[in-house]
């Protein structure tokens, strides 16, 4: 078993010394910015133009929906929301650190990514680290 806990996605990054960070790519040619890897550019169909890219930990809320029916086993209320990440990317994860309650979430409110130990482990015993949004105190 790793000595440290697995990205639970291909984009969140953990380097061995220095804080978690998720990365997407840029595009070379129109400046565009992406979550995940694309075979071409989204907004001007480059291809091979995509370059690494380490995404800002601060934006504004997008979108949220309060969840209250899931899987067996996942707790609910939770709040699902999409941000826009300040200088480009768009995130799909889940809202903490606030109640479940639309008279208290915004869109365009101001948040910041988190990162944390996922709440299962794997059948072996592995530990994954996600992130989260959550408002700005």
């Amino acid at each position: 078993m790793p000595d440290q806990p697995l990205p639970i996605m291909p984009f969140l990054k953990i380097p061995e010394s220095g804080d978690p960070y998720l990365e997407g790519s840029k595009c070379k040619s129109c400046g565009a910015i992406s979550l995940k890897a694309r075979m071409a550019c989204g907004k001007c169909g480059g291809r091979d133009t995509a370059t690494p890219h380490t995404l800002a930990n601060k934006g504004t809320l997008h979108a949220f929906s309060i969840v209250y029916r899931a899987f067996p086993g996942i707790e609910v209320p939770f709040i699902s929301a999409i941000a826009d990440l300040e200088g480009g990317g768009t995130i799909k994860t889940n809202m903490i650190g606030i109640e479940p309650d639309p008279e208290k979430i915004t869109p365009g409110m101001a948040i910041e990514v988190t990162y944390a130990i996922a709440p299962r482990k794997d059948a072996e015993g592995g530990e994954y680290m996600t992130y989260y949004i959550k408002p700005v105190a």
